[in-house]
């Protein structure tokens, strides 16, 4: 199983100034090898080197494999273009947002996300120090931080390319991990639902509630001091909200992180697969109130999904997606569905038989149920994993996702801890 590992450079002020001219320089590079792939309407990666390799190489002052990255990074880049097309994530066609997406080359950040490969990039790991290539020459021993855990899979299991790139004036490397899996388990004795909502992320068949109101109180919180800082508009409110942007989006990684590491633990030890609803497209299918339209939208389960998938694979644990219809609304006691059932946002009492429980409680037993009657019925593991994918597909995904194309639809990033 490919995953990602990502870590910390710490360059002095002459490394960081080197990495930086290289970081521009494969990225300019990449958008003009861009701008001929779209005049000529050549994306294929050998038939475009054919037209700029020596050009990358003389203008630039790349390396060979550094010419090479940045060509293939360019036909990775509209390759995902492309599938975002296909797959309707920049709007219909013939929309705005899908003739902004196709009418022009795609260009790349200056501080982009570059692929190394092991001639150009060397891991002293007991050190915590790197040896990578650069435009003005190959600068060593620049020192990275890690956990003992990061170091750890670095050690046992780095193969592949590694991203260089640049954030807020931090450095990283992104290096690509083959893990192996546990032995599947084939014969789970039991299944553990977990229901997903706005108030409460994640409550498992269980009764366990994790993550709920506070994360909330601080999510409203941070979107109403964002809102009072863009309204404000000084040069100091901006420079706050510069130095805030991505604190709620590595707080919810952060929290999806330990809520799906719990409950694939959690399963594991008890034997159990691992129940979840088949959440695809529910933004487009539900319609909300303008008010709730931003609780809405402002919490990744995707991303929870994804994390409990590949924790899951990585330990073994079977994971099922079941229809989430009518979830909220079935008695778990006696099946009876009504809407009226629902009393509240907290609470579930069947107008039936007289069963009363949370009901976000009641939603995961009634996941619970479904998964242990599919699994019975021989429906083995539904879980969206992701497919296994060669190190240059793997590489691509990852690039793509780092940040190195303005017009192409990031797809998801798959999580190193």
């Amino acid at each position: 199983m490919k995953m990602v590992v990502q870590v910390k450079l710490l360059p002095t002020p002459v490394q960081a100034a080197a990495l930086e001219a290289t970081l521009h320089a494969c990225n300019e590079a990449a958008s003009w090898v861009s701008e001929v792939a779209f005049e000529r309407g050549q994306f294929k990666n050998f038939a475009l080197r054919k037209h700029t390799y020596d050009t990358v190489k003389t203008r630039w002052g790349l390396g060979a494999q550094a010419a090479q990255h940045a060509i293939k990074k360019t036909c990775d880049a509209y390759t995902a273009l492309k599938a975002n097309l296909k797959a309707g994530n920049l709007g219909r066609l013939g929309s705005r947002r899908y003739r902004q997406a196709t009418e022009k080359p795609i260009a790349f950040r200056p501080q982009g996300a570059q692929p190394y490969g092991d001639r150009m990039l060397s891991w002293q790991i007991p050190d915590r120090t790197v040896s990578i290539w650069t435009t003005g020459g190959r600068i060593k021993h620049v020192a990275f931080t890690a956990s003992v855990e990061q170091l750890a899979t670095l050690a046992l299991h780095r193969k592949g390319e590694s991203d260089l790139l640049e954030r807020d004036g931090m450095w990283f490397l992104i290096a690509t991990c083959e893990i192996p899996e546990a032995v599947p388990n084939t014969d789970p004795v039991d299944f553990l639902g977990i229901d997903l909502g706005i108030v409460n992320i994640a409550t498992t068949s269980d009764g366990e509630i994790l993550a709920g109101r506070a994360v909330n109180r601080i999510r409203v919180r941070e979107r109403g001091l964002r809102a009072k800082l863009q309204k404000k508009n000084t040069p100091s409110a901006k420079r706050r909200l510069k130095k805030r942007r991505r604190k709620e989006a590595r707080r919810a990684k952060d929290i999806n992180h330990k809520i799906a590491k719990h409950v694939v633990a959690e399963a594991e030890r008890t034997g159990r697969g691992i129940a979840l609803e088949d959440l695809t497209g529910i933004r487009e299918r539900v319609r909300l109130r303008k008010p709730q339209r931003a609780t809405h939208s402002s919490w990744s389960f995707a991303q929870l999904g994804q994390f409990i998938a590949y924790k899951a694979r990585k330990a073994g644990v079977p994971v099922v997606h079941v229809d989430p219809a009518y979830t909220s609304r079935t008695c778990a006691e006696c099946g009876h569905i009504d809407k009226a059932n629902r009393v509240s946002q907290a609470w579930f009492a069947c107008r039936n038989c007289g069963f009363v429980d949370h009901a976000d409680r009641n939603g995961s037993r009634n996941i619970h149920a479904r998964a242990w009657g599919l699994w019975r019925r021989g429906a083995q593991s539904t879980a969206p994993a992701p497919p296994r994918t060669s190190g240059r597909e793997a590489g691509r995904k990852r690039r793509t996702t780092a940040s190195d194309a303005r017009c192409a639809s990031p797809g998801p990033l798959v999580p190193g801890s």
